[in-house]
């Protein structure tokens, strides 16, 4: 097992999430069919009959939504992951809190389903009364139904036992590869929701439209060691986000950079681009020099006399042109969407230039205050400073079910 693989299982557990859900179909029969006469049924291996239902579907509603939302609370700071959920482990007291209080619900639900069963199997019969025997004779016992609705959860680590064969090792070796494609995979569904819930064609949104964005923000942040371009492109979004007015209606320029962002999100090829290319094109931050260290140095070094000799003995001095350290961020998003590649759409276009014209306005005037101290600090090594502020998301109830 590859190294990159143990710090990732390291950092995850599986979260498993069992939720059976009674059907109450049963496959409909030939003889449950009344045919006019002269008329028959296509062969077997032509086509098949179906299913019958046995009561009222909305009965059962709560249960697929309970188990929707385990899966949503599950995604939110996780990606699917053998047949569940990767999540990080600071992460697993809080997705099994939330687990047990749906496990609750759904017991509730279940009590006041069994109780009410037979009750719903008439009130089904009378609303079909010419179709009373065949529902009738296909009706489940209450006992048998309990046992096909149930709700659990398991939380365990991830591991190999000693001794597995290579292809083994690298099997699991490329299903941890893959959990990063997932994940920009799960951010591109929520951006596309999103986009066409609540931002497109609006010319003003409430803040409601901000809480999709950070619930993407806060699973990029607690992935990000699935992938080394989750970062930069996390710090895009507390960029956005630290610039959103704090009260009203979001609307103009602002509200172009959060459809652009969106649109970014919601292509997982661009928004892994994107962040190479902001990683690749880092800007350095050349480390201030103590001017009085360097005087004092000055003093300190002895005078150099030269004499016929020694200047005969100096080597010519060879003048270099020499390219200025200054970093040039006029290509600072070359590779982000290759000119090769075409849009996808229009849109797709606009979004990427409202990016572009915000980040390169930025990075003209960190441009020219780097080049205004580089005579100063020519010498110095250079080192990489990077930060960001983490906003807490203030709600994770999904706004648009």
């Amino acid at each position: 097992m590859s190294h990159e693989t143990q710090v990732i299982l390291d950092r995850v557990v599986l979260v498993k999430v069992d939720a059976n859900i009674y059907g109450a179909r049963k496959k409909l029969k030939k003889e449950d069919l009344v045919l006019a006469d002269g008329s028959k049924l296509p062969p077997e291996d032509l086509a098949s009959l179906g299913s019958k239902r046995l009561l009222d579907p909305d009965k059962l509603t709560v249960f697929n939504r309970l188990k929707k939302e385990a899966e949503r609370i599950c995604l939110r700071v996780g990606t699917r992951f053998l047949g569940g959920f990767a999540v990080p482990v600071e992460s697993a007291a809080s997705i099994t809190a939330e687990l047990e209080r749906i496990a609750l619900d759904f017991a509730a639900a279940k009590t006041e389903f069994i109780a009410g069963y037979d009750a719903a199997v008439t009130d089904w019969v009378v609303r079909h009364p010419e179709f009373a025997g065949i529902i009738e004779q296909a009706v489940d016992s209450v006992e048998f139904v309990s046992t096909r609705l149930s709700f659990d959860f398991l939380v365990v680590s991830v591991g190999l036992p000693e001794g597995l064969p290579p292809a083994d090792i690298a099997r699991l070796d490329s299903k941890i590869g893959s959990l990063s494609e997932q994940m920009f995979y799960e951010i591109s569904v929520e951006a596309n929701q999103l986009i066409e819930q609540s931002l497109l064609g609006k010319e003003q949104v409430t803040r409601n439209a901000l809480r999709p964005i950070r619930r993407m923000r806060d699973k990029l942040d607690g992935l990000g060691f699935l992938d080394h371009r989750v970062a930069p492109v996390v710090s895009t979004i507390d960029d956005l986000l630290a610039r959103i007015p704090t009260k009203g209606a979001i609307e103009g320029g602002i509200l172009q950079e959060i459809m652009a962002t969106a649109m970014l999100l919601s292509d997982p090829d661009k928004t892994r681009r994107h962040g190479e290319g902001l990683l690749v094109n880092q800007t350095p931050v050349v480390e201030e020099t103590d001017v009085d260290e360097i005087v004092d140095h000055a003093e300190l070094e002895p005078p150099t006399v030269l004499t016929a000799t020694t200047v005969a003995a100096e080597p010519t001095p060879l003048i270099v042109e020499s390219v200025s350290d200054s970093p040039d961020f006029t290509d600072l998003f070359d590779g982000i969407f290759d000119d090769e590649l075409e849009a996808d759409s229009a849109a797709d276009d606009w979004a990427i230039e409202v990016l572009l014209d915000k980040s390169q306005a930025s990075l003209d005037t960190v441009n020219f205050a780097d080049e205004s101290n580089h005579s100063e600090n020519s010498a110095t090594p250079e080192t990489v400073i990077a930060g960001s502020d983490d906003e807490a998301d203030d709600s994770d109830q999904d706004y648009w079910f």
